[in-house]
Parts: structure tokens; sequence; C-alpha cells
């Protein structure tokens, strides 16, 4: 079982993407004993029914607040009310689409390039900055990212997926630097396949899937340990290597070949 480490006070976790099935088994590896959660996601009721398992688990306080990310600024807006009603001490950001190019066109729609932009990197950026702030004054904090294995590859069938979450890995990695000097810590995790709805929605292969449970205890793992970088399961951090090291035409034609067979 894992533990909040030293923490010698209440941990107060926020879960940006709470009803989501990586999510939720986040929220559920995080109910222990003296931990008050925060739950964020667009399915009030799904947040409810993880709330109460949470509450059965352990944790001593849940919230749930359902709410569109797109609508960016009253997300920043419950962000601020959540860190002034108590102080958040580790958010996780496990939010995100994913989406691939509709059969028959011949690259994404414009309005999912936009949706998926906004979901995947600039919400979770914008409110993380605001908190990383708050939480720097603090000189302590957690800030953890669920990123993507596919954003080590340009993707031609999945180009705003790969793309935003390219993003998200690149904004971790700076928010890391600049945080350290301040007492938090930024966490920045590439799963590769995790066994949901939304992927198997996706046509073609998934080799080395994991549980959404492990996923989640690998996040939080790399959380407390205040890694900055988690490639999980390890056989992507091979893969990303060796897709680096190919000349350009062989490159492009290999990523043109994982395209799903419909697309």
């Amino acid at each position: 079982m894992l533990h909040f480490g030293t923490m010698n006070h209440l941990s107060h976790v926020l879960i940006v993407g709470a009803s989501g099935e990586l999510g939720s088994a986040i929220a559920l590896a995080c109910a222990r004993a003296g931990t008050s959660l925060a739950l964020w996601g667009r399915d009030s009721a799904k947040l409810e029914e993880i709330g109460a398992q949470c509450l059965a688990a352990g944790a001593c306080a849940v919230s749930t607040r359902s709410l569109d990310l797109r609508d960016l600024d009253a997300a920043l807006r419950a962000i601020e009310a959540e860190d002034d009603a108590k102080p958040v001490d580790i958010a996780l950001f496990a939010s995100g689409l994913g989406d691939a190019r509709a059969k028959g066109d011949l690259f994404e729609d414009a309005q999912l390039v936009a949706r998926l932009g906004s979901v995947n990197f600039l919400a979770p950026s914008a409110l993380a900055s605001a908190l990383a702030q708050r939480m720097a004054v603090r000189k302590q904090g957690r800030i953890t990212f669920i990123g993507s294995a596919a954003s080590f590859h340009s993707l031609p069938f999945a180009a705003a997926y790969s793309a935003s979450k390219a993003g998200l890995a690149r904004f971790s990695d700076a928010l890391r630097i600049a945080m350290r000097p301040h007492g938090v810590t930024v966490t920045l995790v590439s799963p590769g396949f995790i066994d949901t709805a939304a992927a198997h929605r996706v046509p073609g292969p998934k080799p080395f899937m994991l549980s959404p449970d492990r996923a989640a205890q690998a996040v939080l793992a790399a959380t407390l340990r205040g890694k900055p970088h988690l490639i999980v399961p390890w056989p992507f951090a091979i893969v990303r290597l060796l897709v680096a090291v190919l000349p350009r035409f062989f490159r492009d034609r290999l990523l043109r070949s994982l395209a799903p067979p419909d697309r």
C-alpha cells in the first residue's frame, strides 16, 4: 500500500478528470485515512459514485465538481476557489480526450483539433500554472500531468492527440524546472495503452495494455517520489528511442503504417 510519505498535515488532493476510468482509479488509489479529495470531471453522476467509494475506502472528506474544461475562465475561477477553501497539496491532471482522424477524411477535422488542444493541453496547463504559483508561495506542493506515449511520435492519423500531449509534456518540463527552487515537484506520466472504453473504440492492436488500477498505482508512486517523468509500461521507452534514431524516410513510413485499418 502506498502512503503519503512523511507529510505532517492532512493532504488535500485535487484530481481533474476524476469521472474518467483512469481518473477514478487514481481517486481510489488516493483514498486513504487523513486524505481529503476534490474530484472534478464532466460526469456528475460518476463523480458522486466515485466519491462514495472513496469515502468507504477511508478518505476523510470528498467534494465533487462537474465542469467543462473548455470553459477555461470558469475552470480558473474554480481552481482558485478550491485552493482558497483548503490549500491543495497534490494536484493530478488526468482529464483528456482521445480521438483519431475520421474514416474517409484526409486529415483531422478542425473542430476536433481545437477540442483536443483545449482539453488536453490548454486547460491543464493554465490550471496548473495558477495552482503552481500558489504552491510556490507555500513552498510545497506536487503536480502531476497524465500525458501519453503518443506524444513521442508525429501520428498522422491522430495529429491533434499526439500534438496536444506533446505540448503538455514540454509545458510539464518547463514548469518543473521553474518550480523546483520553490519546493514544488512536477511529474509527467506518459502511459501507453490503458484498458478503457475510449481505448477500445479506436481499432488496431494495443500491446502492453495496462489496467486503470495498475496505471493509477504507477501515477501515484511517481507523484509521491517527485519523479520528473515516468513512461509506463517500460517497453514504450525503448520504442521511443528506436523510432528517434530511424532515418526520416523510414520513420515516416513506419508512422503511416500504424494507422488503424479503417483510417
